[in-house]
């Protein structure tokens, strides 16, 4: 495996001992098997079961795979919503969620806030006939997370309508009362540390419901892999076409070593993890805090303003085989993300603080 250490956000560091997952598929011939066949169900179980306890789902949830966290959208729109969804956009991914529902042809309304800044769900002011508040837990692009709190007054206070999370950049870490969501999805790259190419979309039996009241009345969900056509293999632990089962395999290795150390202790390193960070902000004489509210920090992507460009950090940190995130968009050439993903050591955060503070970076050439 490579011997840079790779704190993006996504991609980002492979968990470890993929190499070994790896060889172990190789030996088990994941790759040739049918997606019909009894091996490929086995792995479609474990892999499902495995993620029900990790995160404590409730039976009525549905794993279901996909292509990205992206298609998620699309298929969120097509099978949930027949007219309006309301969407909380605090960054570029937001936005962009906000902006599939637009071209579904969907009324999709929005709360925006601005970039690294994040909500008052008391102030918001979300139509009674909304069907589906969508929330972007952790804006990858901005640093800015939703508050587990915040998301279970919205439900609280709109009870009928689906509650949507992206948890792309954020999951296992937030500890969700799920009695609270509906349906919330995640790419495998970020702080699963798997090579891109599998998205995970989970579903209650609200879901379900809803998409089938919308066929039922004649909803067009499209032609391509509906949710009623996805759970419906789902519960033969398949999947309508050839998936990737590479990477579901993997996943499932992921959660089996994440379940040996526990979603608490995972949270508990995160959180220490994140406090090492900040300190080296705060002690920066080149970084300075992205995101004011620190009830609004990401626990997992940290964004900081740097007064030295990201390729003249990353140029220098090459030296120490380490490499960080530019900032997303407009911000590429004024901020760095760190991840903070389980497959980020204390002791590997620990060498990038060191490094970020050494003397001759602060000397380097534009």
């Amino acid at each position: 495996m490579s011997q840079t250490t790779y704190f993006t956000p996504g991609p980002s560091q492979l968990y470890p001992n993929i190499d070994g997952f790896i060889k172990d598929a190789l030996d088990e011939d994941v790759g040739s098997i049918s997606h019909r066949s009894g091996a490929f169900k086995s792995i479609y179980a474990d892999t499902v079961s495995r993620l029900h306890q990790l995160l404590s789902l409730p039976e009525n949830f549905h794993v279901l795979f996909l292509g990205s966290a992206t298609e998620s959208w699309e298929r969120i729109f097509n099978s949930l919503v027949e007219k309006k969804s309301y969407h909380y956009v605090n960054g570029s991914f937001s936005k962009k969620f906000h902006q599939y529902g637009i071209e579904s042809g969907k009324e999709s309304i929005k709360e925006e806030a601005p970039f690294g800044a994040g909500f008052d769900v008391d102030t918001t002011k979300i139509p009674q006939d909304t069907e589906l508040v969508a929330f972007t837990q952790n804006e990858t692009s901005s640093g800015v997370m939703t508050g587990v709190e915040d998301i279970e007054k919205v439900r609280k206070s709109h009870p009928n309508a689906l509650v949507a999370v992206d948890v792309v950049s954020s999951l296992p870490y937030p500890n969700f009362d799920y009695n609270n969501i509906d349906t919330l999805f995640f790419s495998v790259q970020k702080c699963f540390g798997l090579p891109a190419g599998l998205g995970v979309w989970i579903v209650n039996d609200r879901c379900v419901k809803k998409a089938e009241e919308l066929k039922a009345k004649g909803h067009q969900a499209g032609a391509h892999h509906t949710l009623l056509e996805l759970v419906s293999k789902a519960k033969e632990n398949q999947t309508p076409s050839t998936p990737n089962a590479l990477n579901i395999y993997l996943l499932s290795r992921v959660l089996e070593s994440m379940l040996e150390k526990g979603a608490e202790q995972i949270r508990k390193e995160t959180d220490e993890k994140y406090e090492l960070l900040h300190q080296l902000i705060a002690e920066s004489s080149f970084l300075s805090e992205s995101v004011e509210n620190e009830r609004h920090r990401s626990k997992t992507v940290i964004v900081a303003n740097t007064a030295i460009e990201p390729s003249v950090i990353n140029g220098y940190l090459k030296q120490f085989n380490m490499a960080v995130g530019s900032g997303y968009g407009s911000y590429k050439t004024s901020q760095i993300r760190i991840a903070n993903f389980p497959a980020h050591s204390t002791a590997a955060i620990k060498e990038l603080i060191e490094a970020l503070k050494k003397e001759e970076l602060i000397n380097q050439p534009a």
